[in-house]
């Protein structure tokens, strides 16, 4: 006979994707607040010119906004460890990026550091042994 036993995600994989889940709420959180700004005072980010994707600011806190509520929706899902989370994490932290990309003419390192975070909360989902493993 077979001993076989199922391999278990290390402390290592789940305190990954916990963390990774941490960092999706943060962001939406963090997302929403920027949102907000452009909503509520429309001069607080300072419009470059000559920028080739000029959308007013209030477009940009309206598609902040929306999305950074999404995300902390996501966040909650993935720490919940639902399956179906993790892509649809991937999914939103691509959007927060790019999002975050058209903004940098308005508030550079603000997007900067939210393009970082996206991305390390994607390394963090799609690693080996990510999400999608059986949980302890």
């Amino acid at each position: 006979m077979s001993d076989y036993t199922a391999a278990r995600p290390s402390a290592w994989v789940i305190g990954g994707v916990t963390f990774a889940s941490t960092i999706m709420i943060l962001i939406g959180i963090f997302q929403s607040f920027a949102g907000l700004e452009a909503i509520i005072d429309d001069d607080f980010y300072v419009v470059t010119q000559n920028y080739a994707f000029d959308l007013d600011t209030t477009a940009y806190g309206w598609i902040h906004l929306i999305l950074g509520i999404v995300i902390v929706c996501a966040g909650f899902a993935l720490w919940a460890r639902k399956t179906w989370a993790a892509i649809v994490a991937i999914f939103l932290a691509m959007l927060s990026a790019i999002a975050n990309f058209f903004f940098i003419p308005y508030y550079p390192f603000w997007s900067i550091l939210m393009i970082a975070l996206a991305i390390w909360v994607i390394w963090a989902i799609t690693r080996p042994g990510g999400a999608g493993e059986e949980r302890i």
